[in-house]
C-alpha cells in the first residue's frame, strides 16, 4: 500500500475542463496533479485572445487545436473564473493550478505581449494585481517559460520567451508572504542570471522555487552546477528544488504518432485523408517513396527540426518499451549494418507492422546520473507532462518507472524512499500537507500495488480527444486498486466511474482532511 502519487508537472489545463478522467495519470496511480506549468494555460483570457492561447498550447504542449476548439467551454475570463469553472466539473482526481505567465502577459499587454515587447511599469503593475487576485482565489503559484523550443503553432516564439529578467523578478514579488511556488523552465543561456530570478524571488517573498533539471547531452555538468546553486540557496534558507525526470524525455515518432521525419512533406501530406490501409499501400509505391524522399518537411514542429536526421538518436521501438536502450541499436547503426541510407531505412521501417512501427527518441536526460539526481535531497520527481505532447510523448508513467527500474530492477533506490519521492516530497513542495502519507487525518488517497507484477506496457494510440483527436495512453500491470478520497476510482487498470476529485485551492494544512471520505 502506498499513498496516491502526486504529480506536480502536468498540462491538463484544457483536458480538465472537458474530461472527467485525467488519464494517463489517474489510471497509473496518481491522485493529485498540479497543472499550469511552463507559463502556458487558458486564463486569464479575453474572448478575442482565445485563438492566441490555443495556438500557444498547440505549439508548446502539442495538444491538437481541433480538440481544444471543440472541447474548451470558455466559461471564464479571469483566473478566478477559470478556477470556479474547474471546481464545477466532476473528475476522478484532485487538481491544483499555477497561474501561467503567457496568458497573463497577453491579457494585460495584448498584441504587444504576443510580440514579446518589453513590459512597461504600468503593465507590470497590472500583472502583479492579477497574480495577487489569482493567488487569493487559489492558484498555487506562478509559472513561466524561457526556452527556445517552446513555440506557438504559428511558429512564433511564445510571449514569455526572453521576457526581461527584471519583469519576472517584479512579477514574483506578488507571491510575497504566500509560500506559493514559482516554477520556471529555461534554456540556461546564462545559468547564473537565470537562476538569480528564482533565487531573488525566494529571497524577497519567501516563496518556493522550482525548475526543470535535466542532464543535457550538449551541456554536460550543467545539472551538477544547478544542484550546487540549489544547495547554496537551501543553506541560506531558500526552498528551491529541481524537478527531475526518472528517465529520458522520450519522444515517439512514426505514422500513428502526430509527427515523423516525413509527416509534413507535401506528397506525404497529400495522402493524409486516405483510409489507413490505402495510405500505407500508397506509401509503399516506389514512385511515391522516391518523391517523398526528395522533399522536405514544410514548417515542421521544432521536435522534427531537431531530430528528423539525427539518426543516432532514433531507436526502433521495442515491446515492451526500453526507456534506456543500447546506443548500438539506433537507426544509424541499423542502416549501416545493412549498408543502406538511414533516411531510406527509416522510411521502410515506418511501413512495417502495417505502418504502425514507431521510433523512440531519448531526447534529453539519457544519462547515467538519473538516480543521483532523483535521490538528491532538494529535488522532486516530476516532468511527466501529463496532458501535453499527447501525440509524441507519454512520460506520465515516469513515476511508475521509479519503482520498476530504479527500485525493482536496479536496486538503486530503496522502496520506502521511492514512495516518499512519489508522494510526500511533491506534496511538501506545494504545501499540500493533507496528503502524501498514509496516516490518520490525511486524505484517503491510496494505491494497492502488486509490486512483483508491476510492469509498464508500451504506449498506444487512441482517438478519444474532442473532434476525434489522437493521443498516446499507457497501461501498467500491478496497480490493483487506486482509491481517491475513500472511493475506488481505478481497479486493475479499469476506471470505475467514481468521480471524487476536487479542485485544490492554495496550500492545505494537515488538519484540512476530515471525515472517512477524506
Amino acid at each position: 500500500m502506498t499513498p496516491g502519487f502526486i504529480d506536480v508537472h502536468t498540462h491538463y489545463d484544457g483536458q480538465a475542463t472537458w474530461d472527467a478522467h485525467l488519464n494517463p495519470s489517474s489510471n497509473l496511480g496518481t491522485t493529485t496533479i498540479v497543472m499550469g506549468n511552463c507559463g502556458v494555460g487558458f486564463a486569464p483570457c479575453r474572448e478575442e485572445d482565445r485563438e492566441v492561447l490555443v495556438q500557444l498550447m498547440e505549439g508548446v504542449e502539442e495538444i491538437p487545436g481541433s480538440a481544444m476548439h471543440e472541447g474548451l467551454p470558455w466559461n471564464w475570463e479571469s483566473f478566478p473564473d477559470y478556477l470556479d469553472a474547474l471546481e464545477e466539473k466532476a473528475r476522478d482526481i484532485d487538481i491544483a493550478a499555477l497561474l501561467p505567465h503567457g496568458p497573463l502577459r497577453v491579457y494585460v499587454m495584448g498584441e504587444r505581449g504576443v510580440n514579446r515587447e518589453a513590459a512597461t511599469a504600468e503593465d507590470i503593475e497590472k500583472m502583479q494585481a492579477l497574480i495577487r487576485e489569482g493567488i487569493e482565489a487559489g492558484a498555487v503559484g506562478l509559472s513561466t517559460s524561457r526556452t527556445f523550443v517552446h513555440k506557438s503553432s504559428s511558429g512564433d516564439q511564445i510571449p514569455t520567451y526572453q521576457a526581461a529578467t527584471a519583469e519576472l523578478k517584479a512579477l514574483g514579488e506578488s507571491l510575497a508572504g504566500t509560500k506559493s511556488v514559482f516554477q520556471m523552465i529555461s534554456d540556461w543561456e546564462d545559468p547564473e542570471d537565470e537562476f538569480s530570478i528564482i533565487r531573488e524571488i525566494a529571497e524577497k517573498t519567501g516563496a518556493k522555487g522550482t525548475f526543470t533539471l535535466l542532464d543535457l547531452g550538449n551541456r554536460p555538468g550543467l545539472w551538477r552546477e544547478h544542484l550546487d546553486r540549489v544547495e547554496a540557496a537551501q543553506e541560506n534558507g531558500l526552498d528551491i528544488r529541481g524537478q527531475v525526470l526518472s528517465r529520458p524525455v522520450g519522444m515517439l515518432m512514426g505514422h500513428p504518432a502526430s509527427m515523423s521525419a516525413f509527416y509534413n512533406r507535401p506528397t506525404f501530406r497529400s495522402l493524409d485523408d486516405l483510409p489507413w490501409d490505402e495510405k500505407i499501400e500508397k506509401l509503399k509505391d516506389p514512385a511515391i517513396k522516391e518523391k517523398i524522399l526528395s522533399e522536405s518537411n514544410e514548417n515542421p514542429h521544432v521536435f522534427v527540426q531537431i531530430f528528423e536526421t539525427a539518426y543516432k538518436h532514433l531507436y526502433p521501438l521495442e515491446e515492451p518499451i526500453n526507456y534506456l536502450p543500447d546506443r548500438d541499436n539506433c537507426v544509424l547503426a541499423q542502416a549501416e549494418k545493412e549498408g543502406r541510407d538511414p533516411e531510406e531505412w527509416l522510411y521502410d521501417y515506418f511501413l512495417g507492422n502495417n505502418g504502425n512501427n514507431l521510433v523512440y527518441i531519448p531526447a534529453a536526460n539519457f544519462s547515467e546520473h538519473i538516480p543521483e539526481m532523483l535521490t538528491h535531497p532538494y529535488t522532486v520527481t516530476a516532468l511527466g507532462d501529463g496532458g501535453a505532447h499527447v501525440g509524441s510523448i507519454c512520460d506520465t508513467s515516469a513515476n511508475i518507472y521509479v519503482l520498476t527500474r530504479w527500485v525493482k530492477e536496479q536496486n538503486k533506490i530503496e522502496l520506502a524512499h521511492a514512495i516518499k519521492m512519489l508522494c510526500r516530497q511533491p506534496a511538501e513542495l506545494y504545501s499540500l500537507h493533507d496528503r502524501g502519507l498514509i496516516a490518520e487525518g490525511m486524505k484517503a488517497d491510496v494505491n494497492v500495488i502488486d509490486f512483483e507484477a508491476l510492469k509498464l506496457h508500451t504506449p498506444h494510440i487512441v482517438h478519444d480527444l474532442p473532434a476525434g483527436g489522437k493521443r498516446f495512453l499507457q497501461r501498467a500491470d500491478g496497480i490493483e486498486v487506486t482509491i481517491k478520497a475513500g472511493e475506488v476510482i481505478c481497479e486493475n487498470g479499469e476506471m470505475t466511474g467514481a468521480l471524487p476529485g476536487k479542485l485544490v485551492r492554495g496550500q492545505q494544512s494537515a488538519t484540512a482532511a476530515q471525515g472517512i471520505g477524506d
